[in-house]
């Protein structure tokens, strides 16, 4: 076990359904203030999606700019984490599979990476993962990781490295050799999303000990499984994650009202165990972002 480790929160996800989320922020304005009181709980890190006002996913430069200077009013600590997930989502058409139906998303990856070059965040994750997801399928090609790596790096971004499953880390391996990632690695390792990594302690610690050398690293589960998980990353060196991307459940039949109250049972579990949570500073240190 790590003697600190620092906690992200996942505020608010692209995949989590507002109608079974009764708390979950939508509007820049709720996500901003989701991040600042998830920081006071304990939160080192805030990985922010966007939503347009419906509850849709977003991937508008403009509702990233808007919550990051909202944070940024008030909050020169909290280590922001901008996902680049969205726009590699595939849905063939019953028609003809060639052809993209209406759920599809796919968009060039200059594209999924805008806000980042703009805006400059400290982190950008970098998904590495293509895996079948519902009725769809998640496509992220390694010339398109590579085109999307390169500008995460001239902004001067840290990529965090999100692996679904073992190909995934093979995969961050190869991009390690030839030099498109940049060593050490943060990494995050995502159990439970089906046809993914299971959320089991075998799966973690397989998972964990195939990382390359060095990397920085934190485990999930998703759903029913986010909290065991939690403690799993944890008690295998990991550091942790939780937030509404990743349940909105405090427990079982009980929504969290906000992801400040998730992120207060994490750490009181963490805590619980002997570990020390580590301030948004001390968590720049261990990823080597400037201070």
């Amino acid at each position: 076990m790590l003697p600190e480790i620092f906690i992200t929160c996942s505020v608010t996800g692209n995949l989590t359904n507002p109608e079974h989320a009764p708390h979950l922020p939508i509007t820049p304005q709720e996500i901003a203030d989701s991040c600042l009181e998830a920081a006071e709980a304990g939160a080192a890190i805030a990985h922010i999606h966007v939503r347009y006002p419906d509850g849709k996913p977003s991937m508008e430069v403009e509702h990233y700019r808007e919550v990051v200077n909202l944070i940024r009013a008030k909050n020169d600590d909290l280590i922001l984490n901008l996902t680049t997930g969205p726009g590699g989502r595939y849905h063939p058409s019953d028609e003809d599979p060639a052809i993209a139906g209406p759920r599809t998303s796919i968009k060039r990856p200059e594209l999924r990476v805008e806000h980042i070059v703009a805006l400059k965040p400290d982190i950008a994750t970098l998904d590495l993962n293509t895996m079948n997801s519902g009725r769809e399928v998640v496509i992220n090609t390694p010339q398109n990781v590579k085109i999307m790596a390169e500008l995460i790096n001239d902004s001067d971004v840290k990529a965090e490295l999100e692996l679904f499953d073992t190909g995934d880390i093979h995969l961050a391996h190869d991009l390690l050799k030839v030099g498109v990632l940049k060593n050490p690695a943060l990494c995050t390792l995502i159990s439970g999303v089906k046809y993914g990594l299971p959320s089991t302690a075998d799966a973690m610690g397989f998972a964990s000990r195939s990382l390359p050398a060095g990397s920085t690293w934190t485990g999930i589960g998703v759903g029913r499984m986010a909290f065991p998980m939690a403690v799993q990353s944890y008690l295998l060196g990991g550091h942790v994650r939780i937030g509404m991307e990743d349940t909105t459940y405090l427990a079982k039949g009980v929504h969290a009202k906000s992801n400040a109250e998730l992120i207060e049972k994490v750490r009181h579990l963490i805590e619980a165990l002997g570990g020390k949570i580590a301030s948004a500073g001390r968590a720049r240190q261990m990823i080597g972002l400037a201070q």
